[in-house]
């Protein structure tokens, strides 16, 4: 039988083995990194966002805290990001609803609907009467949504000169590869979609394999595509909507205090990225006239044409890439908005 000097030596190993667990599992958790992957580009306002962010949650989380940012698209498209979320690859990821609706579908609506938002107070209402509920289906499917931005109307930038629908029927457009309903609904008002992810853009309207990208006008800046496509649409076709998100399992893994200070800066920088953006995008414009981009803007019978061909996918769309009950309440706060303002 074991003695009671021992049974003391026995009892003091597992005393030292629990306190060196604990010291590892306490330096685990104080060298947690984030990682965070994104299509914005390297130094530009969203990245600066995410900066700024970053150094908020690390001050918070202290230890040997990392904050890591992949930007310029470097971990693949938007759906990619999503999947790499999924996996444990990346811990967050700043997307657009291109990328978001891989988690909730019903975020579409409010990106999806084009020519339904006349100014960016009838996408603020919409969006935050939306918030909660929204935030509860991210959270449900295992999201934690920290800011919310957007980055401007898209418009459309082609190698030849257009002004109504018809004239982009003989043009192939850029579409987003995960978007499979919105190539299908196209196809069959006879428009030509090319499937491709944001970073073979300008390759492929270099080359011919595309001729019309919808596009912000900061996008289109950033990456150069007026070069190739100078003419520019000057319609509001539809307002491009992000977030900022990280899992669960990374914000549960985190101390209350590193939450709150990340949510805090979320809000913050959600707040500039959409105050920010929406002013460059008058700036982008004007710097690519400067250098060449030629401005279409259509007239009153031109923009009934593409009102006629709005009010003609709204149908197509409900059901199919946005939610049903999603696109009646989108429709419900903007008769509600507009009653109150009178419009």
């Amino acid at each position: 039988m074991m003695n009671f000097s021992k049974l003391k030596r026995h009892a003091l190993c597992l005393g030292v083995v629990a306190c060196l667990a604990a010291n590892a599992l306490s330096a685990q958790a104080a060298t947690k990194s984030l990682r965070i992957g994104t299509l914005a580009p390297k130094n530009s306002l969203y990245h600066r966002q995410l900066q700024a962010v970053g150094e908020a949650w690390r001050d918070a989380q202290g230890g040997d805290a990392k904050y890591l940012i992949y930007p310029d698209g470097s971990q693949g498209g938007e759906a990619e990001l999503a999947r790499r979320m999924r996996i444990g690859q990346l811990q967050g990821a700043l997307i657009s609803v291109v990328g978001l609706r891989e988690i909730e579908p019903s975020i579409a609506a409010l990106q999806n609907l084009p020519l339904l938002f006349k100014s960016w107070e009838e996408v603020d209402y919409v969006r935050e009467k939306m918030r909660a509920s929204m935030e509860k289906k991210f959270f449900d499917k295992g999201f934690v949504v920290l800011a919310w931005g957007d980055s401007g109307w898209v418009r459309f930038f082609s190698k030849e000169p257009a002004f109504r629908p018809a004239d982009y029927l003989k043009m192939k457009f850029f579409a987003w590869g995960a978007e499979s309903e919105q190539q299908e609904i196209m196809k069959s008002l006879g428009y030509t979609p090319v499937p491709l992810e944001t970073s073979d853009i300008l390759p492929a309207i270099q080359t011919g394999m595309i001729s019309v990208v919808p596009s912000t006008p900061y996008f289109a800046l950033a990456s150069q595509i007026y070069n190739t496509a100078p003419n520019m649409l000057e319609i509001n076709w539809a307002p491009i909507v992000g977030a900022l998100v990280v899992t669960r399992k990374a914000w549960d893994d985190m101390s209350p205090v590193a939450q709150q200070a990340l949510r805090n800066a979320g809000e913050q920088a959600g707040l500039a990225m959409r105050t920010q953006a929406r002013q460059e995008v008058d700036e982008a414009v004007a710097a690519m006239k400067q250098r060449g981009l030629v401005v279409n803007k259509p007239n009153l019978e031109q923009m009934k044409e593409w009102s006629a061909l709005a009010d003609k996918l709204y149908p197509r769309i409900r059901g199919h890439m946005v939610p049903a009950e999603t696109f009646d309440e989108v429709f419900t706060h903007l008769k509600a908005f507009r009653a109150i303002a009178g419009r």
